[in-house]
Formats: structure tokens, sequence, C-alpha cells
């Protein structure tokens, strides 16, 4: 994808205001020692990989960590930065269908998680604009309302520090508020850039632009192929958003965008916490200052990957912020992908013997990627984490979870049938436009096709190399998004994230430009 020379890239065209730092991290590691055996391998280096890796190397572990892009180039890139104990999982919802108990549980799991980041931060002097504020939930029709008293009674059965409120902190009108004690933000990639530098002094390894296609076991080991070339461990961790290749998570989890902006107001008026509404899907508000300049943060607009139009939700999210705040400009809009579990909450530890995973975060992230990285830490030592099983990947939960899996997988279906038998053919290739890119049928052949400033058209098979759906173009990422599992590419078809492990076919044709 094609981006600036003055950012850290990231795994989408749109730039987020965390990619503007002016010292990009220096990764240090030596990848030609193929005789080590790395005690733990960890594939991924956003927050859940880097957390995961500092507290193994700090209990004695040799580790490295491998990342296709650069550090960040994920999701953590992309996200807003929200730290909450309270989830897109409400706590009512956990009630029902774990048990009040459970819902305890993962009210401790917010806590720890916050608290593994001030403790982390504040050992190694990571200075990540970490602050505390309170967080505002406000309803905006009666049964909102009536939702949000749910939402009150069960998070205080939980344990969590929240109660009544006379504001939302934000200029939209509203039915009622709650609001959430010590919650907070912070920058992310300064945040992870601090964690891998701590990590690197204690001896681990990073290894960037490393594309993993593979892994197998062999004596007693596991083998990770790397381009050409293997790293061998005792252990290895996917911290990579989902799991590679096909696995039942790629049914389990569902894929989504969401949608950011960064605005420069023409007043004063930004939050002084965090905000969120009850739309669905919902809007969320923040405040930071980057290089002296505050932005409002303002996101939302969500769709599954693949089935909604990119610009539109951007042009919808611009919409609302004018409505209720005075724009002077928007110097950033953004977009990242999160993955949404079946059953609400998160999948955490053994994938299979000595491979281990995390994925289903849903829009909380930064929480569950830190709560992520402390039990599988704690699995790869041998210590019983109390987490362990609430997050358990191997948990059968057919009435919790069977309703949203079944809906959130019929379109799927309708996918693998309608790509293969229901293909319409579209306009013809003279008719595309610079800068557009679409599915089309081309000499008898269905074909991904961009057309690029110059006129020069790059055309893909555009059977998605996952599991065989066919691919949608996202015209405001400039890339090609699988609809059923989330998998992306860019323009010439190399993998940017998702569970594919290969790239996209080219397809050589006469007619391009020169």
């Amino acid at each position: 994808m094609e981006k600036s020379n003055k950012t850290i890239p990231r795994d989408s065209c749109t730039i987020s205001p965390w990619q503007t730092l002016k010292e990009p991290f220096v990764a240090i590691a030596d990848g030609s020692k193929t005789e080590t055996v790395y005690d733990v391998i960890i594939v991924g280096a956003g927050i859940t990989g880097l957390t995961t890796a500092l507290l193994l190397q700090q209990a004695g572990k040799r580790c490295v960590v491998v990342e296709a892009g650069k550090i960040g180039f994920g999701t953590t890139g992309g996200t807003s930065a929200h730290l909450n104990t309270f989830f897109d999982a409400t706590y009512p919802e956990v009630e029902r269908d774990f048990g009040k108990q459970a819902a305890k549980e993962l009210a401790e799991a917010g806590k720890e998680a916050r608290s593994i980041i001030a403790s982390l931060a504040g050992e190694y002097g990571i200075d990540c604009e970490l602050e505390y504020k309170d967080g505002y939930l406000f309803s905006e029709t009666g049964k909102q309302t009536d939702q949000l008293e749910q939402i009150l009674q069960a998070s205080l059965r939980a344990g969590i520090a929240v109660g009544e409120s006379q504001t939302n902190d934000v200029p939209v009108p509203f039915e009622r508020a709650i609001r959430f004690s010590r919650q907070g933000q912070f920058h992310p990639l300064k945040y992870i850039q601090g964690l891998a530098g701590a990590f690197q002094k204690l001896g681990g390894e990073i290894l960037e632009e490393s594309f993993v296609g593979d892994h197998g076991q062999a004596e007693g080991n596991i083998d990770v192929h790397i381009e050409g070339r293997s790293l061998r461990g005792r252990n290895l961790v996917y911290a990579t958003h989902i799991p590679p290749g096909i696995t039942s998570f790629s049914f389990r989890c569902a894929p989504y965008r969401s949608y950011v902006l960064g605005i420069e107001l023409k007043d004063d008026n930004y939050p002084s916490g965090l905000a969120y509404d009850m739309q669905e899907p919902y809007h969320y508000f923040r405040t930071h200052k980057i290089d002296g300049s505050k932005y409002l943060i303002l996101g939302g607009a969500d769709h599954k990957t693949g089935h909604g139009d990119p610009e539109q939700a951007f042009s919808d999210l611009e919409s609302y912020a004018r409505k209720y705040y005075g724009v002077k400009s928007i110097p950033f809009r953004w977009s990242s992908q999160y993955y949404v579990p079946v059953d609400g909450l998160p999948y955490i530890g053994l994938l299979n013997e000595q491979v281990y995973i995390a994925t289903g975060f849903n829009g909380n992230g930064m929480m569950f990627g830190t709560i992520a990285a402390k039990i599988i830490a704690d699995m790869v030592l041998g210590i019983q984490n109390r987490f362990e099983r609430l997050f358990s990947p191997s948990r059968l939960k057919p009435v919790a979870g069977f309703s949203e899996f079944v809906k959130e997988n019929a379109d799927v279906a309708w996918r693998f049938v309608a790509d293969r038998f229901g293909i319409q053919e579209l306009e013809k290739l003279s008719q595309l436009s610079t800068g557009e890119g679409r599915i089309a049928e081309f000499d008898g052949k269905k074909l991904a096709l961009y057309k690029d400033v110059n006129g020069k058209v790059t055309a893909l098979n555009p059977i998605c190399s996952h599991a065989g759906c066919t691919v949608i173009f996202n015209a405001a990422e400039k890339s090609w998004d699988c609809p059923c599992h989330g998998g992306r590419f860019d323009l010439s078809g190399k993998v940017v994230c998702g569970p594919p492990r290969t790239d996209l076919e080219k397809v050589e044709f006469k007619g391009n430009k020169s």
C-alpha cells in the first residue's frame, strides 16, 4: 500500500495519529542463527505479542518476536486506544451466558490488564501518555435507558466502580448516563515501542518484515517457516489477532472494521473523559494531544469486513461529528480491523500442543491483548492463571454462542455459493476509472482489477487464498478484503492481515499502459 515516508507503516492505507512518531523503533535481531532453539517464538508485534514476549523474557525465557511488517503494523497501530474495565460484551450479557461468577472474573481481568499496563509503563519509564479518565455510557431512547439500568446493576454486581452521572461529557442529548471511574487512554505505539525496547534490553530478538507462512513439529520442537528459512522453538504463540490458516476460529470469530476521525475543533469543546453512546453500532469519543495539538478522537460506523461501504462509513461519521461539534478540520481518518467472538468473550490459550492463540478481542484489544499476554506467559511458565478457564479456546457455549454463530456465518455460506455460481458480468474493463477497483468478467475470467492514476491495470485472481471466497475492493484503504473471514490483500495481491498465508495470484494480460 502507498504510504507517506514520514509515517510508521500500518496494515492500512489510511493514517492514524499514532503513526506520526518522529523516532521509529529500530529492531535488533540476528535471524541467521538457524541452530538456535528459542523457548518461545511469538508471531505478531502488537500489544499482545510484545507484552507476552516481555513477560516471558523477564522470567528468563529466550524469546523471539516475528512480525510481517513493522512493530504496531496491525490493529495496535490503528486502535482508538481506550482502556476500559467494561467491555463490548456487557456484564448483563456475560451474566446471562456464563453466569455471575464469570462476570466478576471478567471485571477482575479488566482491572488486572489496567494494572499491568501501568506497572510496565512505570517499571520501564515508558512515556506513553497514559492517563486515567472517567468513562461515560449514555442512553438516548427509552429502550436504551432500560438496557443502561441493566448494565449499571450487573456492573456493580461484578465489582466495577460505576454510578449515576448528570453529564455524558459530550454535546449529545441524552436520557440517562452512568460514569465508570478510573478508565484510561494512552498512545499505543509509544507504549509498545517501550515494551519492545525493554524486551530487547533483556536479550529478546525482534524480526520485522518476516512473514510466517506455516509451522510444523519436529523432534519435540516447532519449526516456524519464514520466507525460505525456519526458526525453531519449544513453544509458539500466534499473537496475530486471528490464527492463520483455516481453523475453527475462522468461523467462531467474525471480522469487522471500525472507522475513526481525528478532529480539530473550532472551540475547546473537547471531552475531558471517555464517552460511548448505545447505538448499534455505537460511537465512541475521547481527546488526545498529538505534537501539541488537541484532537477529538471519534469512532464508529462499524460493519463486517467486506460488507459495508468504507467511504460511506467515513462520510456518516463526519456528518455525525458536524451535527454536534464545530469542526475546524479533520487531519486524520483511519480504519482498523477487529474480530467479534460468537459468545462475547475472547479465546486465549492453547490451540494445540505447544501452540497458543489469542483472538476474538472485539473492540477491546488493548485490554484483552494485555491480559492474554499474562495468561499465555503463565501457561508457558507452568503457572496456573485464574482467568485461564474463562477464556479457554476449548470452551463450549452452545446456548450462548450458537445463535450468533449462525447469524455471523449465514452470509459466509451465501458467499461460498454466490461467488461460484451467481456472478453477474460487470462493466467492461475500459469503463474502469483511475483509482478504482472492482471484480469483473474479462475474456471469460473473473478478475480483481485495479487501475492506478497512470492508467495501469493490475489484475489478480480474486479468490481468497484462505478459504476460497471472492474478495471485495475497499476504496478507502485501497485493499482487497475478504467478506468471509477478514483476510486483506494490498493492490499487488500481497497478504496484509488476517488468516491467509499466501498472496492472491497475479494475472498477466495485454493492454496495460506503460
